[in-house]
């Protein structure tokens, strides 16, 4: 009997993610959520987490050594934070107004490191870039941004220059050509 390949064992395997890709592809670019899903032949789909453990669709189990993108330091589904959102969604979620929350969360992160004089809270990791960019080139009066390569920064312009092979140039098509000229990627 022949032996499988590797791709035909992932097929073999992941049946059920294979089935939800083809869906997916009808809706979605790339049949994904983000790019940085992609993955040939597909990409496999988790059903649950729990502590360090990932579980799939297709019911194999994983341990998470990604973290959730390094935000899961409490491990996926923690009892406390658990509670609290259940708790906060009781009272309400997104008010598009300020609260009293934000002021706590904010002098909490103040304890925690003091050097960090006053908190803005963003909606994503790059929009954070994004600001912390824009407010480095107001300092120093400098255009150009460095920063290293492979590491994913975000969305920005700015920082998908360096993110993957060949690293002089964006990873798609829309960035100017003035982005990757003020973009310096280091090892």
């Amino acid at each position: 009997m022949p032996r499988l390949s590797t791709i035909e064992r992932y097929q073999t395997k992941f049946v059920k993610s294979r089935a939800l890709f083809e869906r997916a592809r009808k809706v979605m670019p790339r049949g994904v959520s983000h790019d940085q899903w992609h993955a040939d032949p597909f990409p496999m789909y988790m059903s649950r987490a729990e502590g360090s453990h990932l579980w799939d669709i297709d019911g194999n189990e994983y341990v998470d050594y990604y973290g959730g993108h390094g935000g899961k330091l409490l491990g996926h589904a923690p009892a406390a934070v658990v509670a609290a959102v259940k708790n906060q969604i009781e009272k309400g979620v997104q008010y598009g107004a300020l609260c009293e929350l934000a002021v706590e969360w904010a002098e909490l992160v103040q304890k925690m490191v003091p050097s960090a004089e006053l908190i803005e809270f963003m909606n994503s990791g790059t929009e954070a870039i994004m600001y912390g960019i824009r407010l480095a080139r107001a300092f120093t009066q400098r255009d150009k941004v460095v920063r290293f390569q492979f590491h994913f920064a975000g969305a920005y312009d700015a920082v998908t220059v360096g993110y993957k092979k060949p690293f002089d140039v964006p990873v798609s098509a829309g960035i100017l050509p003035s982005t990757v000229k003020d973009t310096v990627v280091i090892p």
